[in-house]
């Protein structure tokens, strides 16, 4: 059984867009976070997303010369899309054009014990979440809050859900990351 994790970059105050610094990673990039970065793609997963976040990744990964690069196109990907026509231009990607809530659990179901993580594709996880198809979400907290400026909360248009932590890592001296399994059949206490 396949495991499915969300991964969410948010400020302290749940932003994920842009805001007063909207360069990647708002300007926190560093050795911690590039170190945690290339450990999660060390590891063995297939990587789902969106056809928006599917169109800008095999752009960017096509022109850039990131070391992350080779690595990101030879592990699997799946895209849900009802737009985008085969054959797709970055490697190893599979178009799944079906309702998630029967593409995702047959996903969930291989037992090679592969985990999926999602990539961007804000639109994906809300559906995710909706669909009760999450088990674990890990938030990357980035140390500034976007306020009034803030674009794309990540958070607001998700179900009510409990979350159990499960770890707290601390990336280096600015980022945090908290790992939650999304608690099942059992109200917080």
């Amino acid at each position: 059984m396949r495991e499915l994790v969300v991964d969410m970059f948010s400020t302290v105050d749940g932003y994920g867009g842009g805001g007063p610094r909207p360069k990647a990673y708002w300007g926190y990039e560093g050795p911690g976070l590039f170190e945690w970065i290339h450990g999660q793609l060390e590891q063995e997963h297939v990587t789902l997303m969106g056809a928006e976040t599917y169109r800008r990744m095999a752009e960017i990964v096509a022109t850039g010369d990131d070391p992350t690069f080779p690595r990101m196109t030879e592990l699997p990907k799946v895209v849900f899309s009802k737009t985008l026509r085969p054959p797709l231009a970055w490697a190893n990607t599979t178009l799944i054009d079906e309702p998630l809530e029967t593409a995702v659990p047959r996903l969930k179901a291989m037992d090679d014990g592969l985990p999926m993580r999602t990539i961007g594709s804000p639109s994906l996880v809300r559906s995710l979440f909706a669909l009760g198809l999450v088990d674990r979400v890990r938030v990357m907290v980035f140390p500034m809050i976007h306020g009034t400026e803030g674009e794309e909360p990540v958070f607001t248009e998700l179900p009510a859900l409990d979350l159990d932590l499960t770890t707290t890592t601390v990336i280096d001296d600015r980022l945090v990351l908290l790992d939650y399994r999304v608690a099942r059949d059992h109200p917080p206490e």
